[in-house]
């Protein structure tokens, strides 16, 4: 045997194979196979495939024996020793492998497209060329350096026909000369084919010369091709070129071709799919869709869902609803109500997830839809849906309780929500159905609607027991006041009942004809006494009391009364000073004074506990706390600006009545605010009204829009923190979102002993330090029993006498009073404090102690509960033990 051997087809179909050197003896020629067999210019097609030698199907490119005669042709690389190709024989195109070495490059790839891992198969290339010169020998090569598996066709018709057979991920084309062939059109013939989709295709054109102009790439992009090689023959050159093509376009390709598969899922999927673009436009809908919505997708696609009809069974602002929440790249689910072609309303369940594209931007919207049955429609096309899916089943009683499963599975049951029987009790299975379509027709969009959901699917596979249990939370969720405790027993201790019924409602009734008017204390002097013009200028007896300002223990009634009653001018410097308020304001401090000086202004001194006093007793525990190390590790300077403002005003223009007093009596503000937290809107609007309307006032004229805007909305935050009705709200809040994560990092950073990381954290979270500022001032504003014992005591006989006061008027005008206890005859100050430490203050405090370390004000709370706890103990009603008022 001298050459490799050739292979001839006989018109009959026969194939015959015999060695080159014996080609002139018929009787040597040997028959393979007989079938039919099909000749197309680059390998043969035959039943007899299997039974070709593979050297002849895919000839291995490996060194030539030293003894090649001239029937192999060979090929050279620069720079390389001579290598063999499988010889064309009788103008048959062979296709050839690459080489061991090559074949360990073009192992499988993996490739990440989203979720989804995928495996690319080596790379296959088809080589168009006439002729074979050195520009194909360059490819040729370059396939072999790459790994990739190379097959070269030199006429149309044999390239076409290998192409749908092997379906190359690129295809070079020579478009050098067209008196082989015609590129453009082989090129178009290619395009032609659903295959070459995912195909790149190159087209190698002439070198132009140097004064020769560069010919557009357009009409090569019209016919089909990706791109253009300018005429190289260098390996490195055809090399470089096929690696970029395959990391652009080749694995673009790939990716694409991935998505088949989830298309061919969306497509199998039972539930109604939607894909629409940011502008809403629809893009997709797969057969659940159409028939759930009776149109077909030629109908929809390419339109937007403005032009569809809408139902008018949702509520009006449901729309707008959900687009606040999608265009923020919120998920959005509820139900929904929509219109069928037929013009039908249907109620759906309705899940809609941005999906965020290029630039960070929303490029889709998918929405996820299916059947909610609670109306006729609905129930038509869930029985239709049920007898399609159930259709061939042989038992009746497996097709019930299938039919079941499906209905708990997609959260619909007609029977359990429409046709309960009126004789016997709901059942259990009733029941939970029941509470099921009550948690899908609630339309809030919330964290609670997850917990729901959570707790709905927990309930399905429940025993009975649980899932009754399960029932009644799910009622408990549904109410609005989560967070405000049951009284339980304690309902029956009138001092705990009347605070709660006082600090915690907005009034009882309405009675009509009874106007609360209080005055307005604008202009109000309080004295001769002249406000400093710095903090330097304050009295010796003012300044000497103002150097314990830092100390828990300083005692602003002593302040109060040097000053004559304005102790928060005074207060406010020391302590605004302290802090750089001005700086960060970038306001002067005659500005601040002034300011100051207004705001005291309009606190009534008339009033024994909500005066400046308690304004300046507030300013300065929020200065305390703000300098604990924790508090100002996980606060900004703003935030602690905002905190010393939000102290300050808090207060400003308080009547001395509750909310309760002012909704019952119709007050002007009552009717104002909508009987909601009533006070604290009205301290937080009179103060920024009092300090814009005055540039010499305007401690904020200075600062940015945006920061002011920040701060603004920081200080109304805190003031209406303060409000009673959500107090157990806050702390519960804090309790879940502070406490405990910060107990948890404490443990497991044990060994370290820092707070840092804690405090960071925080810091990265704003909505955590908004929980903080809202503790810190609800703190301050009810520190009183947590003071030393003398100062307690005052504050506890001056809130008395105000809720005194204001049970004498409720009796005076036939209001309806809030808290009877509080009768100036017969109330027990010990009982009320007692009740108000327990309901109120004991909670608050130790989650306050557990985040800021104040053991000092712990102990006094102890000390001073024990005060009052031996006083009622000795059944007496006043504010100290016999043997204190005889001293």
């Amino acid at each position: 045997m001298g050459c490799a051997p050739s292979i001839h087809v006989s018109q009959s179909g026969v194939i015959y194979c015999r060695d080159s050197d014996e080609s002139n003896s018929p009787h040597q020629t040997t028959t393979i196979s007989q079938g039919t067999a099909t000749l197309h210019g680059l390998f043969i097609k035959t039943d007899a495939a299997e039974s070709i030698p593979s050297v002849l199907a895919y000839q291995s490119r490996q060194q030539p024996p030293p003894s090649a005669g001239p029937c192999r042709k060979e090929r050279r690389e620069p720079g390389a020793s001579a290598r063999a190709r499988a010889p064309r024989c009788c103008g048959v195109e062979v296709e050839t492998q690459t080489s061991n070495t090559s074949v360990k490059q073009a192992s499988a790839k993996e490739v990440q497209i989203g979720p989804m891992r995928l495996t690319q198969d080596a790379i296959q290339v088809l080589l168009i060329f006439a002729k074979e010169d050195n520009q194909s020998d360059g490819f040729w090569w370059a396939c072999d350096r790459a790994g990739y598996k190379c097959t070269i066709a030199q006429t149309p018709e044999s390239a076409l026909e290998c192409f749908l057979d092997k379906q190359q991920e690129i295809i070079v084309i020579d478009n050098r000369n067209s008196r082989y062939f015609d590129a453009e059109g082989l090129c178009r013939s290619i395009r032609a084919t659903k295959p070459s989709e995912h195909t790149v295709i190159l087209a190698v054109v002439p070198r132009a010369s140097t004064d020769q102009e560069e010919t557009s790439v357009l009409p090569l992009l019209n016919a089909g091709f990706d791109r253009q090689f300018m005429e190289n023959s260098s390996v490195a050159a055809c090399y470089n070129e096929l690696v970029q093509i395959e990391h652009g376009e080749v694995r673009s390709q790939f990716k694409l071709r991935a998505c088949n598969a989830v298309f061919a899922a969306l497509d199998h999927c039972q539930e109604a799919v939607e894909i629409t673009s940011e502008d809403h436009v629809i893009q997709y809908v797969n057969p659940a869709f159409e028939e759930m919505m009776g149109y077909h997708k030629g109908e929809l696609i390419g339109k937007e869902l403005t032009e569809l009809p809408k139902s008018d069974k949702n509520h009006v602002d449901l729309l707008d609803t959900i687009n606040t929440f999608i265009k923020k790249g919120k998920e959005w689910q509820g139900v929904y109500y929509a219109k069928r072609k037929s013009g039908d309303s249907i109620q759906q369940h309705v899940k809609i997830t941005p999906v965020i594209g290029q630039g960070g931007k929303i490029r889709h919207f998918v929405s996820l839809k299916r059947l909610h049955c609670t109306n006729e429609n609905n129930k038509q096309l869930y029985k239709s849906h049920c007898e399609e899916k159930y259709t061939g089943e042989n038992s009746q009683s497996e097709s019930h309780s299938s039919k079941c499963k499906n209905r708990r599975k997609d959260s619909t049951d007609v029977k359990s929500i429409t046709s309960q029987s009126s004789d016997a009790a709901p059942s259990l299975q009733t029941r939970r159905y029941s509470s099921m379509a009550r948690i899908h027709s609630m339309t809030i969009e919330a964290p609670i609607t997850k917990v729901i959901n959570i707790i709905n699917a927990a309930q399905e596979n429940s025993p009975i027991t649980v899932a009754e249990a399960l029932d009644r939370v799910l009622e408990i969720l549904r109410t609005t006041e989560l967070y405000s405790p049951q009284l339980g027993t304690k309902v029956e201790d009138p001092h705990t009942s009347d605070l709660v019924g006082g600090l915690m409602t907005d009034g009882l009734r309405r009675l009509s004809g009874n106007e609360y008017v209080f005055s307005k204390n604008m202009n109000l002097s309080h004295s001769h006494l002249s406000v400093p013009n710095t903090i330097s200028d304050v009295p010796p007896c003012i300044a000497q009391l103002l150097d314990n300002e830092e100390s828990w223990e300083f005692n602003v009634f002593e302040l109060e009364a040097v000053t004559n009653k304005r102790p928060l001018v005074y207060l406010g410097l020391k302590v605004f000073a302290r802090f750089g308020v001005s700086e960060f304001l970038n306001c002067s401090e005659a500005t601040l004074r002034a300011w100051l000086q207004l705001i005291e202004a309009n606190y009534h001194s008339s009033n024994s506990y909500h005066n400046s006093t308690h304004a300046a007793d507030v300013l300065h525990a929020t200065a305390f706390f703000l300098g604990k190390e924790r508090v100002k590790g996980s606060l900004d300077h703003l935030d602690e600006v905002a905190a010393l403002i939000a102290a300050t005003i808090h207060d400003v223009d308080h009547p001395g009545r509750t909310n309760s007093f002012l909704c019952n009596a119709g007050s002007d503000l009552a009717v104002l605010y909508n009987d909601t937290a009533v006070l604290e809107s009205h301290h937080t609007a009179l103060a920024f009204q009092l300090t814009t309307k005055d540039s010499k006032c305007n401690i904020f004229k200075n600062i940015d829009r945006n920061h002011y805007r920040t701060l603004r909305q920081a200080i109304i935050d805190m003031v209406l923190a303060t409000e009673m009705t959500k107090h157990f709200e806050h702390v519960n809040k804090f309790v879940n979102s502070i406490n405990k994560p910060m107990a948890s990092e404490e443990t497991s950073s044990h060994n370290e002993g820092s707070d840092c990381q804690c405090t960071a954290n925080i810091k990265n979270f704003p909505d955590n330090q908004t929980l903080i500022k809202r503790m810190m001032i609800k703190c301050a504003d009810v520190a009183n029993p947590c003071r030393p014992l003398e100062l307690c005591i005052e504050w506890a006989g001056r809130i008395s006498e105000e809720y005194f006061a204001q049970t004498d008027e409720e009796k005076r005008q036939g209001l309806p009073v809030v808290m009877p206890v509080f009768d100036r005859n017969t109330c027990s100050i010990p009982k009320s404090q007692i009740s108000f430490i327990d309901y109120f203050v004991t909670d608050m405090f130790d989650a306050w102690d557990a985040f800021a370390h104040l053991p000092v004000l712990m102990q006094h709370l102890a000390n001073n509960y024990k005060h009052w706890k031996t006083l009622d103990e000795l059944k007496c009603k006043s504010l100290r033990l016999p043997s204190e008022n005889n001293n």
